[in-house]
């Protein structure tokens, strides 16, 4: 049988013919047309006072640590379940992150966990929208406002998602987004910064280019500018090649967050009624991007032996995303239980666009078994 790779691009002849047009430019680096066209994009799409193409989401997120002025002893309470990117993104600047823990079913940064490690050295809270489910932002603002703290919004996974009817990275004053190869929109790599204040976007878009803001601006002034390093910067930009890539994947975004929704429904259809795993479930007040389809496997179920299995019949599965607080580079005595339980316990599963109705069926039929095969004894009665 085909392989069913765990995730897969949606890339195709509109994303060749935009990368072309770079090459005819002549202008294939960072902060050139096509990158100034993304971020007028982005900043039309989301309703910002700007935006930023860059790299990828670690560095938005640094620079966003930067930009709003983290420093040395600051705390910036950062969600422990996902990708610790955040947590990173403290580090970079010599603060401390605390990590809250999450709630069991939306896996999302509990708001009464966050509430509850404020400290005079609290600056600042990283929500994350756990593999595109968008966290409590009404609660959450409601939570930095009373304690004056600034809120960003790590929106790597949720690009077409929603909250209360806006859209996921348009959340909190900062937004950060991921355009990697296994984003609803991507260009292989890449990341952007939304802010809602221009000011933001100003000491992202200058720190990003080493300090010294757009070559390319120079270079089309009449007579010879000398850059001034104002700032410590970094090479932190995106490549017009992958902002053209990406002006064509955003107009595409609604199609193929479709695909991925059909996927979702047919695997809650296929997988509803199996006792030894539960599925995720989406609050009516959002909406989902699904970039990770995870499972949660049964206590009493081997998830390496599940793993070995699918892979062996040419599935891809995973991990799903980290505990945060248990990774040894971060050498922390908290404890975050229910981050550290979905760590143990989820699975995932095959998830992209260019799921086909047979393939999503052979892995549900294939993890059914699974499941089964490597359950402890007892468990469902029996079964296994």
């Amino acid at each position: 049988m085909e392989p069913i790779p765990l995730v897969h691009a949606s890339l195709g002849e509109q994303e060749l013919a935009a990368v072309a047009e770079v090459f005819a430019s002549g202008w294939p680096a960072g902060q050139g047309p096509k990158g100034k066209a993304l971020e007028a994009q982005l900043a039309a799409k989301y309703g910002v006072g700007d935006a930023v193409a860059v790299a990828n989401c670690g560095a938005a997120l640094h620079l966003a640590m930067l930009a709003l002025g983290v420093t040395s002893g600051d705390e910036v309470i950062v969600a422990d379940y996902g990708f610790p990117a955040p947590a990173q993104a403290a580090r970079y600047v010599d603060a401390t992150p605390v990590f809250a823990d999450v709630r069991p079913d939306t896996y999302t940064i509990d708001p009464h966990a966050v509430e509850a490690l404020i400290t005079p050295r609290t600056v600042g809270i990283v929500a994350v929208d756990t593999v595109g489910m968008p966290a409590d932002y009404t609660e959450l603002q409601a939570i930095a406002d009373r304690h004056g703290l600034f809120l960003v919004e790590d929106a790597a996974c949720a690009v077409g998602a929603t909250y209360q009817g806006r859209q996921a990275g348009a959340l909190a004053e900062v937004g950060c987004l991921s355009f990697h190869g296994r984003k609803g929109a991507s260009s292989g790599e890449g990341g952007a910064v939304l802010a809602r204040d221009p000011e933001i976007g100003k000491d992202v878009r200058l720190r990003s280019s080493f300090g010294i803001g757009s070559i390319f601006d120079m270079g089309n002034v009449v007579g010879l500018p000398i850059p001034t390093f104002t700032e410590i910067g970094y090479n932190f930009k995106l490549s017009d090649i992958a902002a053209a890539i990406l002006t064509v994947q955003l107009d595409r975004i609604d199609e193929l967050l479709q695909r991925r929704n059909t996927v979702a429904a047919a695997y809650a259809e296929l997988l509803g009624d199996e006792e030894l795993l539960s599925l995720p479930q989406v609050p009516g007040d959002r909406t989902h991007a699904w970039q990770t389809y995870m499972v949660t496997l049964d206590a009493g179920v081997d998830r390496a032996a599940v793993a070995a299995e699918l892979r062996g019949q040419g599935i891809g599965c995973g991990h799903g995303t980290f505990a945060a607080h248990v990774q040894p580079v971060f050498a922390t005595q908290q404890t975050c239980p229910v981050s550290a339980d979905l760590f143990a316990r989820q699975m995932a599963i095959p998830m992209h666009a260019e799921l086909t109705t047979e393939q999503v069926e052979r892995v549900a039929a294939a993890l059914r078994g699974a499941v089964r095969a490597h359950a402890a004894t007892g468990v469902l009665g029996g079964a296994a």
